[in-house]
């Protein structure tokens, strides 16, 4: 089954007996964006009462990691419903955060269950998803006259640097979809070149 991610962060506001639900569903890359991103929230939104969120990260289904934060809520009203959603959406490395401003009028342990549902719901109908392309990070060692070379073959097969050490050999690191693997490793080989293959 083909899994998903956001093309780009989605916002959204539902408003519930005068409470105001802001949602936002954000892409995530690593959990320092979880961090940030909840950062983020409080800072645009400081005098709001709760700051929900709930997050899943992972290249598949069986390799997923979860998380997710009540922040005030009544236990398992929030975060708890929030991730439920995620988790049955076909999509991977996603945060939800659920920004309540109080409206005066308890929703009651079901009606926050219900209502953080929604909110996360009603922003996926809006979301643009894209599929997820896995993908194989290489770590490789080439002399200093080869770094145009290889940056030229990463770009051409759709890959990405990530780091570039110098010493006395330049050590690069790069993604590249799984699908362009075999074309890039040849060339490499054609040259001599070293390098390790990790999956993410």
């Amino acid at each position: 089954m083909t899994r998903f991610t956001l093309d780009k962060v989605c916002k959204n506001t539902l408003e519930i007996k005068k409470s105001q639900f802001i949602t936002w569903l954000i892409p995530l890359d690593d959990k320092q964006a979880v961090k940030e991103s909840i950062q983020l929230a409080k800072q645009e939104y400081p005098d709001a009462r709760h700051h929900c969120w709930a997050y899943i990260m992972g290249a598949s289904p069986n390799s997923m990691t979860a998380a997710m934060s009540d922040d005030g809520e009544p236990s398992g009203t929030a975060g708890k419903p929030m991730l439920n959603v995620l988790q049955h959406k076909p999509v991977d490395n996603v945060l939800a955060i659920v920004i309540r401003y109080f409206g005066g009028v308890k929703l009651g342990a079901g009606g926050l269950v219900r209502a953080y549902s929604q909110a996360v719901e009603q922003c996926f109908a809006l979301a643009e998803l894209v599929p997820v392309i896995p993908k194989c990070t290489l770590t490789i060692k080439v002399p200093f006259a080869d770094e145009q070379w290889l940056r030229h073959h990463t770009d051409k097969n759709n890959g990405e640097v990530l780091t570039t050490l110098y010493s006395d050999l330049v050590t690069v690191q790069v993604s590249i979809p799984q699908g362009n693997y075999n074309v890039l490793r040849a060339s490499l080989e054609s040259r001599n070149i070293d390098f390790n293959r990790e999956d993410k």
